[in-house]
């Protein structure tokens, strides 16, 4: 990270611990790092690393066991449900794997949803789900059912809708999961150019086609920070790789 970089997302000694009959299971130990606003980063990690965890946290969809979340200098550990939920609507898009959409709602009603959680006006939430889906390349199904889209496409709603709301974070969740490899590239294309208009973007994955796409790819194991990877940006001339230890 350089010295300019603002610092967007800071988690500092984050643990996660949940009990399992007597036994208590520590999902994240020990974790801190920070994410820079305009970093795109993969975090990686097999089954049972905390790769969920992690996002589960990052996206205030739980809270840590122990430690401090700060997002974009806000310590949001401190907040209530309520609270909570306000970040992830206004703050924080998310993107899953099975899309998650309402499926008698055409792709424009889809992507008003957190606009309408937001209570802005009729007129203006339209106009700005036409811009998100124009910015995914969609703008010419915005009248079509999810059932009368292809995977790629309904990906692609879920992505607008993520965006529409202009959020601090685009967090996404085994964006290619359900589909194939070149639908899936092209959603990692679209991924990238997002990245390049300066969006903050985290992906969680473990496919490392998917990961390479990414500046940054951060690898978990047993609920630690294994390495911090960063890769060469396109015509930087440096490469600035490097691996780091959960201490930062």
């Amino acid at each position: 990270m350089t010295a300019l970089a603002v610092v967007l997302i800071r988690l500092i000694n984050v643990w996660r611990c949940y009990k399992v009959g007597a036994e208590t299971v520590e999902a994240l130990r020990d974790v801190s790092l920070e994410i820079a606003k305009g970093e795109y980063v993969a975090i990686m990690g097999p089954s049972g690393s905390g790769k969920s965890t992690l996002m589960n946290v990052i996206g205030c969809l739980d809270t840590p066991t122990s430690g401090i979340y700060e997002l974009d200098g806000v310590n949001v550990t401190e907040m209530d449900d309520d609270q909570l939920a306000e970040v992830r609507n206004r703050r924080i898009g998310f993107v899953f794997q099975t899309f998650n959409l309402l499926p008698r709602a055409t792709a424009l009603r889809n992507v008003e949803l957190p606009l309408i959680y937001a209570g802005v006006p009729a007129g203006a939430r339209r106009e700005r789900a036409r811009r998100a889906l124009e910015q995914v390349g969609l703008s010419h199904r915005a009248r079509h059912l999810p059932n009368e889209m292809s995977g790629g496409e309904r990906q692609r709603v879920a992505i607008a809708r993520a965006l529409v709301n202009n959020p601090s974070i685009l967090l996404a969740d085994e964006p290619t999961g359900n589909l194939d490899s070149k639908t899936g590239s092209e959603i990692m294309a679209l991924f990238d150019r997002l990245a390049e208009q300066g969006n903050t973007i985290i992906v969680v994955t473990h496919e490392e086609d998917v990961a390479k796409h990414a500046r940054r790819i951060i690898r978990l194991r047993d609920g630690r920070i294994a390495a911090d990877e960063r890769r060469p940006v396109a015509g930087s001339g440096t490469v600035g790789s490097a691996a780091r230890s959960a201490a930062g």
